[in-house]
């Protein structure tokens, strides 16, 4: 038996695809500020956010009909709002990896071990690094994307995004301790 809250969904998307205002209404509710929160990580201002939050949504309707189910709503959603964010920094010019790096990747001893701190603590040094490192970090530690994905979507080698994500996190820790 179908899961009625899938069903559900499903229901609410398909009647999105039609045109249903009310029902692209729900789905908005659903899903904005988890998108707001997406956003927000990238383009770091409040307003920012919400506008390319809004760009996303009407560009989602606007070709939702392209939505295949080869993924979650949301998965497929986020796509376009990390997408819109990432745009949003380009336009505005406002550099995504650290211009002066080189194209290396430097391996990280196993033996070094992550150090367990306050959630906030870790928060508040994010917001010191460079944008550039900001996005990197975000990208793979809070959205979950792997290096290909992040080269994919900001334009860069996968040795860049690993060796910028290297260069985020020992600078993080630098800044923790």
């Amino acid at each position: 038996m179908n899961n009625p809250i899938l069903f559900t969904h499903k229901a609410l998307i398909e009647r999105s695809k039609l045109g249903d205002r009310k029902m692209q209404y729900k789905l908005y509710s659903l899903y904005v500020d988890a998108m707001y929160n997406v956003s927000i990580r990238i383009v770091k201002v409040k307003e920012d956010a919400e506008d390319v939050v809004q760009d996303s949504f009407i560009d989602a309707f606007k070709h939702l009909s392209t939505f295949k189910y080869q993924s979650t709503f949301g998965s497929w959603l986020k796509r376009i709002v990390v997408n819109k964010s990432i745009n949003y920094l380009k336009v505005k010019r406002i550099p995504l990896v650290a211009i002066d790096e080189q194209d290396y990747w430097i391996s990280e001893p196993e033996s070094i071990k992550e150090p367990q701190l306050d959630i906030n603590k870790i928060k508040a040094a994010i917001k010191t690094l460079p944008q550039g490192y900001q996005t990197i970090i975000n990208l793979y530690l809070i959205e979950g994307y792997d290096h290909n994905e992040i080269g994919d979507i900001l334009e860069i080698s996968v040795s860049t995004s690993k060796s910028q994500y290297h260069r985020a996190k020992k600078k993080l820790v630098e800044l923790i301790n």
